[in-house]
């Protein structure tokens, strides 16, 4: 099964900001009216992929640029990648209704994600 870059998440400082700037620069639509005030992308485009642009959790929370590569099954891919080195950053989680993704740290340090097939 191919394992396609399927959705990309920007977190930043002021996921707001970030959201009207891209929203201004590109014209991506940017949906933020859920709970969780995550902004969903929507680039307008039959080519390339979808996204999120949100600020870090409160209390602490990192900012980052990653992405999500679709998975049949998030976890045997996450113990795939603890054997090579990586460590999970999130286990398997899921949004009800949404979807199921996990995040991992690569060797060198990047954070990536993983979202379940089915989801997508």
């Amino acid at each position: 099964m191919p394992n396609p870059v399927v959705h990309f998440e920007l977190v930043t400082r002021d996921g707001a900001a970030a959201q009207t700037f891209y929203s201004d620069v590109f014209g991506w639509k940017v949906d933020a009216s859920n709970p969780m005030n995550y902004g969903i992308v929507d680039t307008d485009s039959e080519e390339g992929i979808s996204g999120g642009i949100s600020s870090p959790e409160e209390g602490g929370g990192e900012e980052f640029i990653t992405f999500y590569v679709q998975v049949d099954d998030p976890q045997a891919y996450l113990d795939k990648i603890e054997k090579a080195g990586g460590r999970t950053l999130i286990p398997v989680t899921e949004i009800p209704n949404m979807m199921t993704f996990a995040q991992f740290e690569d060797p060198q340090g990047n954070r990536v994600g993983l979202v379940k097939a089915e989801a997508m």
